[in-house]
């Protein structure tokens, strides 16, 4: 415990000031923490970091990563950051002819996969903060999902009986997932009294809801595949916390949803 919360006070210091002054801090940030991120699942897979494919792994994620504008005045006409990831895409088909299939088609797959999860999941970390009214808004995110995490850990270990995905993730019961909705709800609902967002506040308590299932599922995706590569944590970058993944799973799929509803 005393590791955890050491770890935890030593990374808001790092993380908070980085988040108030946001653009370009944020945006190398975030561009590091996919790269972390791509670090992570090459370990998991324990695949070797010194290679062709993490190479092309780790440029198509931060093609994806960095902030659109990145890409303004020096791409050819017609071009914009997708054709871009596609050329990443290809050059990592092209590792599995090259290495005699040592790097096959089932891994360029787990690689275009993570290139697309990570990448796209912390471009959005920047472009949240850095568009208007974007701290406010990141701070509901976060708010959220700390709060359905907080909620649903804490209801499910004193109430919880009933298994929500026992194959996934042994722990989490339906119990506690419904409680962290609602106390999703509840902290958003005060938020917005103080933080007044785009939408009207029925409707961000519509979108605080979905938020907080699908930071949930996120949660679940990322024990799916700590399951199927059989470790405990994404990695040890963070001393009684895990990896960068462990910290952001729920991020990332709550993140680009913002921009789905239009919010960004």
């Amino acid at each position: 415990m005393k590791q955890r919360v050491i770890t935890a006070v030593i990374a808001l210091a790092i993380f908070i000031p980085i988040l108030l002054l946001g653009g370009i801090w944020l945006e190398i940030a975030a561009a590091a923490l996919a790269m972390v991120g791509v670090f992570e699942i090459y370990i998991m897979r324990k695949r070797i970091i010194v290679s062709i494919d993490f190479l092309i792994t780790i440029l198509g994620t931060l093609s994806l990563a960095v902030p659109l504008n990145f890409y303004k005045g020096w791409l050819p006409n017609g071009f914009n950051r997708l054709d871009i990831f596609y050329i990443f895409v290809v050059l990592l088909l092209m590792v599995t002819v090259f290495s005699k299939n040592k790097f096959n088609f089932e891994d360029a797959s787990v690689s275009v996969i993570t290139m697309a999860y990570v990448g796209i999941g912390f471009h959005y970390l920047a472009s949240v903060r850095n568009s208007a009214g974007g701290l406010g808004l990141l701070m509901f995110a976060l708010i959220v999902v700390w709060s359905t995490d907080i909620g649903a850990y804490s209801f499910g270990r004193k109430i919880g009986k009933h298994k929500l995905w026992p194959a996934i993730s042994p722990n989490k019961t339906w119990e506690g997932t419904i409680a962290g909705v609602i106390c999703a709800l509840v902290l958003a609902g005060i938020y917005m009294i103080f933080v007044p967002q785009k939408y009207s506040m029925i409707n961000m308590l519509i979108i605080a809801l979905v938020l907080s299932a699908f930071g949930q599922i996120g949660d679940l995706i990322e024990s799916a595949y700590k399951r199927f590569y059989k470790v405990k944590d994404s990695g040890n970058i963070l001393p009684g916390h895990g990896g960068i993944l462990d910290r952001f799973d729920s991020m990332l799929i709550v993140l680009p949803m913002l921009h789905i509803f239009g919010l960004v």
